[in-house]
């Protein structure tokens, strides 16, 4: 898993976690698989063997299959104290509903809330992460998106789909920030996963300490920054999350 670009801004450090009176913030990035997708799955699925063939879905399935396994691994090793820990999702609303959507797709074969059902059983707490609103929203905006594509749209309606999407993103990003900050307590370890093009740079209060996890994620490797000039882990990710911004 390339974590660089979706770890921006986040300190690359041990992530042996110990007791303490501070928040700590775990970003577990993550890629979504079919079973995610609800009701549009099929539609995903069946665009991506179009354009790259069954053999390019089967690879890509598969491909995905192994990070998640990695990802299950990685948090097992943290050995955290799950009486402790805080789990938070993207995708998953503020319902009052949230243990139910994570058994109901943990059946339906997901492997992140599979990993989430599991981290409940050992005493970690769900909560809900992200405006019902916003992802009504996104809901609607991603079926018109694969309308066009299935269609061949491209052009300026392709183009307003694009900001519509990126301005969606930047909206849900700072519902999540801040709701992370309302329910993160002092003393709790909190757990995110949250897709790739996510970002809460500048959306968390300083005093919430965050570190990335991921496969290739630790530590951060060397990544072109803007206009391709090469930075380090420290340049790459220094600074605390909460100040950080573009």
């Amino acid at each position: 898993m390339v974590c660089e670009r979706f770890c921006r801004g986040i300190p690359a450090k041990n992530i042996a976690l110990k007791a303490s009176t501070k928040r700590e913030l775990i970003w577990v990035p993550v890629i979504h698989t079919q079973a995610d997708l609800g009701s549009v799955s099929e539609s995903v699925k069946s665009l991506y063997v179009r354009l790259m063939g069954r053999s390019g879905w089967n690879s890509h399935v598969k491909a995905i299959d192994e990070i998640w396994q990695n990802i299950q691994k990685e948090i097992e090793a943290l050995a955290l104290d799950y009486s402790k820990v805080r789990l938070y999702q993207d995708g998953l609303p503020e319902c009052g509903h949230e243990k139910k959507i994570v058994m109901d797709l943990a059946r339906a074969g997901s492997h992140n809330h599979r990993i989430l059902l599991g981290l409940m059983e050992k005493g970690a707490q769900i909560t809900g992460t992200e405006s019902p609103e916003l992802l009504l929203e996104e809901y609607k905006l991603v079926q018109q998106v694969l309308v066009s594509m299935e269609a061949g749209k491209t052009g300026l309606l392709g183009e307003r789909q694009r900001e519509l999407s990126r301005v969606l993103l930047e909206r849900r990003d700072r519902h999540i920030g801040a709701r992370i900050s309302k329910t993160l307590r002092e003393g709790e370890t909190g757990i995110l996963f949250l897709g790739l093009l996510h970002s809460l740079e500048g959306r968390l209060p300083p005093d919430i300490e965050v570190v990335c996890l991921g496969r290739e994620a630790l530590p951060l490797r060397p990544h072109r920054g803007p206009g391709g000039k090469r930075q380090d882990d420290d340049k790459a990710c220094g600074g605390a999350a909460g100040g950080a911004s573009d």
